[in-house]
């Protein structure tokens, strides 16, 4: 039980820091293509979805029986280790009269939040090996 929690949380753990490193290489392309006509900027989502995976998780889903094969199922089980950072381009804004959605001053702030995620993380991730190696010491 012990070790499927913690197995469990490094999963969520990893895909984490995968999707804040995901997240570092997108800002950075945002930010150095700030000035560039026509270019819209993209973004990573995540963390919404992992939470709705969670959410999910944690309901009771109906069931239901179903008579044939092409029937829509009436819940499909989230597995959250399938959940994955998905890039996205923003079409729908337009920051400059060139045609470029980049805004340097958001780019930077969330560069800021998504470095302290990250540390976050790893700090997590840190402790609980700390907390391994004293029950194995």
């Amino acid at each position: 039980m012990i070790t499927n929690s913690f197995n469990r949380a490094l999963d969520l753990l990893e895909s984490s820091l995968s999707a804040t490193s995901l997240r570092r290489q997108v800002i950075t392309n945002n930010l150095s293509n700030a000035e560039t006509p026509n270019f819209k900027r993209s973004e990573v989502s995540f963390e919404a979805r992992l939470g709705e995976a969670l959410k999910a998780e944690k309901e009771v889903q109906p069931t239901g029986y179903l008579t044939n094969e092409k029937h829509i199922p009436f819940s499909r089980p989230v597995d959250i280790n399938a959940v994955d950072p998905r890039v996205t381009l923003d079409y729908l804004t337009t920051a400059k009269n060139n045609g470029n959605n980049v805004d340097v001053e958001r780019e930077l702030n969330d560069s800021v939040k998504n470095q302290m995620m990250y540390e976050l993380m790893t700090s997590v991730v840190s402790h609980q090996f700390r907390l391994v190696n004293i029950v194995l010491s």
